[in-house]
């Protein structure tokens, strides 16, 4: 038997995969079964490599829970037979989808690592080689014990490794197409692939298992300047959602309006739940800094932190899917559970 890290490879669509048809010029998904044609690279590697994929791959604007779960049960059923996973995604909704998998996936001691590009493989310009070698590599790469030096979901992205609960994309047209403003990039490759193993991620869980279910019940509600509340009172019927993620000014601020402030006391005496995230790329909410953020504080808003809006919204759909009661969600709600939080609590 071969002594080489295993790694498997999980296409669900997106640009990486795509080839021009010769016949139609149209772009198209290939089979990663035969990724070897189209990045023979991958030959010099000392990995094996296996490749599976959704059996209709998929453009990532149409990811949603059963996407993550799906993905979730591919890393789970093939656990015990891999050294890491690399997980080939449509780069416009990778960060929902790496955010989601970080709190799914409990336990990790093996690298989960999320890839794409700008342009397809098959483009002479592509970016896709590079991602795709280099996130092998990672999947692959072990410490002197021989133990996985990732040890959780991420990233890579132009030569960059993130945790995948701390990134957004930011760029629609530029190779550097992700940033993590709030917490520092965990490895970089470069001449050699330059690992910061003091900002990696090791979990307490003695044993690997995934959550089986996520609840789509959360609502999202950008605060801008002038915005009609009535419009979005709908948002606030717990007939429809059972949690809301507020995006909010700076450090957490929103405006004092009246009917504002008395949908979200009145949904969250009813049961739902309310976390506040800020609306800038870097820093965190500070509830209770500013007068207009005192109110959230008041009637039990939760303070985002300094979690993204996609690490907040997926951890809210991970937390509804449990049986956990209320006051527990809030609880972990506010607890760094695979480090998608850094900043201390101050509200």
């Amino acid at each position: 038997m071969s002594n080489k890290p295993r790694v498997l490879l999980i296409y669900t669509g997106g640009t990486i995969g795509m080839i021009n048809d010769p016949e139609t010029g149209q772009l198209k998904s290939f089979d990663f079964a035969h990724v070897h044609t189209h990045v023979p690279e991958i030959h010099r590697l000392n990995v094996a490599l296996t490749s599976i994929s959704f059996e209709v791959p998929i453009d990532s604007s149409e990811m949603d829970c059963q996407g993550w779960m799906r993905m979730a049960q591919m890393v789970s059923d093939h656990y015990d037979q891999y050294d890491g996973f690399v997980i080939l995604h449509g780069s416009d909704t990778m960060a929902f989808s790496a955010s989601a998998l970080s709190f799914m996936l409990q336990g990790l001691k093996k690298p989960v690592i999320f890839t794409g590009s700008q342009l397809p493989i098959g483009t002479i310009r592509t970016d896709g080689k590079e991602n795709l070698i280099t996130a092998i590599e990672i999947a692959a790469a072990k410490d002197a014990q021989g133990e996985a030096i990732v040890q959780e979901v991420a990233v890579y992205f132009e030569y960059s490794l993130y945790r995948g609960n701390r990134c957004s994309k930011i760029s629609a047209n530029q190779f550097e197409a992700f940033a993590s403003p709030n917490y520092p990039e965990l490895a970089v490759a470069g001449v050699r692939i330059e690992y910061r193993t003091e900002k990696l991620f090791r979990s307490e869980k003695t044993e690997f298992n995934y959550a089986r279910s996520l609840s789509n019940r959360v609502g999202l509600l950008k605060i801008y300047p002038g915005f009609p509340a009535d419009a979005y009172a709908s948002l606030f019927d717990r007939s429809k959602t059972d949690a809301l993620i507020l995006e909010t000014f700076g450090a957490g601020n929103a405006p004092s309006h009246p009917q504002l402030r008395e949908m979200i006391s009145t949904y969250l005496k009813e049961g739902g739940i309310i976390i506040n995230t800020t609306q800038c790329s870097s820093g965190g909410v500070q509830q209770g800094k500013y007068a207009t953020s005192s109110f959230f504080n008041e009637v039990g808003v939760v303070s985002g932190m300094d979690m993204t809006t996609e690490a907040a919204l997926t951890k809210m759909m991970f937390l509804l899917g449990t049986s956990m009661d209320k006051e527990m969600r809030v609880q972990q709600l506010s607890k760094d559970l695979c480090g998608e939080i850094s900043m201390l609590r101050n509200d």
